[in-house]
């Protein structure tokens, strides 16, 4: 089986002989039963192939589709004049690179159509007048496919605020030609990671369709778990014999790390079709989407953002709290949403609230180590101290647990840690233990457990050990440890087989590390 990584023509891949995942049927429903669409999806989710399987169809490129779903619906295959603007690969941040850009596709379509461009400078009324010339010749609507939207205002968000005024001006009144221009229009369709709202450059024309959360389009970006069962049985099998182990355990694997998004009320198990790509192609599960690298924009937004990812996820939201998004360093939440690093995990009907967390452990770990190294300013690679420390307590190793524990903490910068008043010392030491623990998760059974006597600080379960962790600030270790025996934090697991270990901590606000550690079988 061949994986077309880093390829998103659809001619390419279909000559070729790729795997490709026959989408075509939703791709049909879209031709058919619409005309503007907008679709918001994580970078590398196949929203650039999604466009090429589009202009394949709207040229007519027959030949292309034969064997896929689309073949028994369409049974016409006209052809239409496709304009493709595509915004990946272009670096947004010096004034004058959008207007350059949109001139040169433009230039050449003007060329095409034998249209002096020196009659207006205007970049609408150009396009408008290239829109009008293919219909005239063809006899039938243009289509126009716009990939990446957003990225010429992504580049300078929070990062130029006067280039980002004119880059969106210029884009609204760009886009705007669509509706002047409706009668020489058969389709267009728009891509990007977000859907700006007050930032709006939608308001120039009729706004399209946004389908990012339709039910009936979930699983038009991305692979879907039976079409990772169905389709991708030979790699799971070629995987399970090359790490011995069954293709269950490796169907497994797959979801944990790869798994988890959804993208509408139906809750459609999506995998991130980059990951399982590369995953099947090396044989091996790793980090794959994450490493390919985090936005400059969200690393700018977080920056802002130093406390409170523990505020945002695992919480209930309407939609509008995180659809729309709104340029407010105060409130990055749609914008994490938006990029593909949190996802739907749940629905409330009666309420219309979605619950929204991590989708997979390859975004969880990558993600919360990436704040955590901003936020604590760590300057070791905190996944391999993550991964010794966890098997540290796999191990039944608590002492080694404990100084590297100590060493982590001491190593923190004394800026970061010093906090005028208590409650922010408080909030620093909380904060800081609930980023470390949410990234122990990712490698070992963690529960944060409400219980009839109050909430447990941290329980680590590995297949031989359940570890309760009671935490205190500038308090003594005997007093946590006595608070676990008090509210009986450990009657749970009378009848658990496993060695249960209680644990007291104390931490010192003035040495930054663990001051007092007490332990009791």
């Amino acid at each position: 089986m061949k994986y077309p990584i880093g390829m998103q023509t659809f001619d390419q891949i279909i000559e070729r002989g790729f795997v490709y995942v026959d989408k075509t049927d939703l791709v049909y429903s879209l031709a058919t039963e619409g005309k503007i669409y907008f679709l918001s999806r994580p970078r590398r989710f196949g929203k650039s192939l999604l466009l090429s399987t589009l202009r394949a169809y709207f040229e007519g490129k027959k030949e292309l589709f034969a064997g896929l779903k689309i073949e028994a619906l369409e049974k016409d295959w006209h052809v239409h004049r496709v304009f493709h603007f595509d915004f990946n690969g272009v670096d947004f941040i010096t004034p004058g690179a959008l207007a350059m850009k949109i001139e040169g596709y433009l230039h050449e379509w003007e060329k095409e159509f034998g249209i002096r461009s020196e009659v207006d400078t205007n970049l609408g009324s150009r396009f408008d007048r290239i829109l009008r010339a293919a219909a005239r010749q063809t006899g039938r609507g243009a289509v126009v496919l716009v990939d990446e939207y957003d990225k010429p205002l992504l580049d300078v968000l929070e990062k130029d605020p006067e280039l980002l005024e004119q880059n969106r001006n210029l884009l609204k009144a760009f886009y705007s030609v669509f509706k002047q221009a409706d009668a020489s229009l058969r389709f267009v369709f728009l891509t990007g990671v977000t859907k700006f709202s007050q930032v709006s450059v939608f308001s120039g024309f009729n706004q399209p369709k946004d389908i990012s959360m339709f039910e009936k389009y979930e699983s038009l970006c991305g692979i879907t778990e039976e079409e990772l069962h169905t389709q991708f049985a030979e790699p799971i099998r070629e995987m399970a014999e090359s790490e011995g182990c069954t293709e269950e355990e490796v169907r497994q694997r797959l979801k944990r790390h790869y798994d988890g998004y959804h993208f509408s009320k139906a809750m459609t198990d999506i995998y991130n079709p980059f990951s399982v790509l590369n995953a099947f192609d090396s044989k091996e599960i790793r980090d794959y989407w994450f490493a390919s690298g985090t936005p400059t924009y969200l690393i700018r937004l977080m920056n802002h953002f130093h406390e409170g990812i523990d505020e945002l996820t695992n919480k209930y939201y309407l939609p509008d709290e995180f659809i729309n998004y709104k340029a407010d360093i105060e409130y990055p939440l749609p914008m994490i949403y938006q990029s593909g690093y949190l996802t739907i995990k749940g629905y409330d009907k009666d309420s219309n609230l979605f619950l929204l967390d991590f989708p997979n452990n390859e975004v969880k770990s990558g993600f919360l180590a990436m704040v955590a190294t901003n936020y604590l300013q760590y300057k070791m690679p905190l996944e391999s101290w993550m991964v010794k420390a966890v098997l540290a307590l796999k191990r039944g190793q608590l002492e080694e647990f404990r100084k590297m524990l100590t060493s982590f903490l001491a190593s923190i910068p004394y800026s970061m840690r010093r906090k005028e008043s208590e409650p922010e010392r408080e909030r620093y030491f909380h904060y800081t233990f609930y980023l470390l623990l949410r990234l122990m998760s990712v490698y070992t059974v963690l529960t944060e457990k409400e219980q009839s006597e109050g909430r447990v600080d941290c329980i680590v379960e590995t297949s031989q050990y359940v570890y309760i962790f009671e935490f205190k600030l500038d308090s003594s270790a005997s007093e946590a440890l006595q608070q676990i025996e008090e509210k009986g934090y450990a009657r749970p697991y009378e009848a658990d087989t496993r060695q249960v270990v209680k644990v007291g901590v104390s931490f010192s606000s003035k040495t930054g590390t663990i001051g007092e550690w007490e332990t009791r079988m």
